[in-house]
């Protein structure tokens, strides 16, 4: 027979949790209250992550076993008054209403819908438009692993330096890594054009382990940096949420200085609290890092674009952009030519 439903006080706030011995990673045993328990302990972590930013909830109700599982971008219909709230305007130009935290209560509140990671979007909720943080994502292709990605992170590291940005890095709860960093606010086009600069320039760098190459069958073995994610309404998971696999892994922020001898697997929900307990959170000074032009980025842009090298590929789901190549696979276009 299961739990009733138990009350969870968060800073004052009461949260309800249904169910709270549903098991979601039965690998491990972890329950839903198991799961609200270790975002308590992560508490200012995970907060920081999705502060005051829309954020769309990737639900598994049903466990990471079960057969349910779906992206939620819209508020629910029925959301406590204090769950904070923000109006987004997807790439088609429909807009909705959709979850902003404030509060820890309200990603507690998120949890028990069964959201196990958080896509927040790289923007504040008064500001929806415009882009405060850049987000690369460095994604090992087939033949390719975490030590390739950390590779090429350290080299990333460097380069955002010489523009006069800090990079933030973690692990993306997979093979990956993330590198954050705060920008002055600017609109969702450049952001992701400074991404594709920097990704060019980093693949330069390494060209036999970086590749920005949007069709998977020219990427090879080579690190992919995913400048889509610096576009409209693509998820990215936040730090400390939880990947829905049988390990419970979690994308965990890590020092520069902890990233080469890094495991992605010994960061998982139970062994992340007592981390998080005797170091701290290594991002927290992402929120209050002094926000950098991405000016110097968009020079190389222009320089670039100059040279031939200009617009890549949108995501499949966007409206043509302006000065987008033809969306057509390298190997079709030359049998359809």
């Amino acid at each position: 027979m299961a739990t009733p439903a138990t009350t969870l006080d968060v800073d004052g706030r009461e949260v309800r949790l249904s169910s709270p011995d549903k098991v979601y990673f039965p690998a491990l045993g972890l329950t839903k209250r198991d799961l609200a328990d270790y975002v308590l302990s992560v508490g200012p972590g995970v907060l920081a992550g999705v502060r005051d930013r829309p954020t769309t909830m990737e639900r598994w109700p049903g466990g990471v076993d079960g057969d349910e599982s779906f992206y939620q971008k819209r508020l629910p219909k029925a959301v406590p008054e204090w769950v904070g709230r923000s109006t987004i305007t997807f790439p088609s130009g429909r807009k909705a209403e959709t979850v902003c935290p404030q509060d820890l209560a309200t990603v507690l509140w998120m949890l028990n819908l069964g959201t196990l990671r958080f896509h927040p979007w790289p923007v504040r909720g008064g500001a929806t438009d415009l882009v405060d943080e850049l987000r690369l994502d460095l994604d090992p292709q087939p033949g390719t692993g975490f030590a390739d990605a950390v590779e090429a992170a350290l080299a990333l590291r460097e380069i955002l330096a010489e523009l006069g940005l800090t990079g933030f890095c973690k692990t993306s709860g997979g093979r990956g890594v993330h590198v954050f960093a705060r920008v002055e606010p600017t609109h969702f086009i450049d952001a992701r054009h400074a991404a594709i600069a920097i990704g060019r320039e980093l693949a330069r760098r390494l060209p036999d382990l970086v590749t920005v190459n949007w069709w998977k069958e020219e990427r090879g073995e080579r690190i992919f940096v995913d400048f889509n994610q610096m576009a409209r309404d693509r998820l990215m998971t936040s730090a400390y949420s939880i990947r829905p696999v049988e390990k419970a892994l979690v994308s965990t922020p890590l020092t520069w200085d902890e990233l080469p001898d890094a495991d992605p697997e010994d960061f998982t929900v139970p062994s992340v609290p007592k981390r998080f307990a005797e170091v701290g959170d290594p991002w927290a000074g992402l929120a209050d890092a002094e926000p950098a032009s991405l000016a110097p980025a968009l020079a190389w842009y222009d320089r670039d674009a100059e040279s031939g090298e200009g617009e890549m590929p949108y995501p499949p789901d966007y409206p043509k952009m302006p000065g987008e190549p033809p969306r057509v696979q390298p190997s079709r276009a030359k049998r359809d030519g």
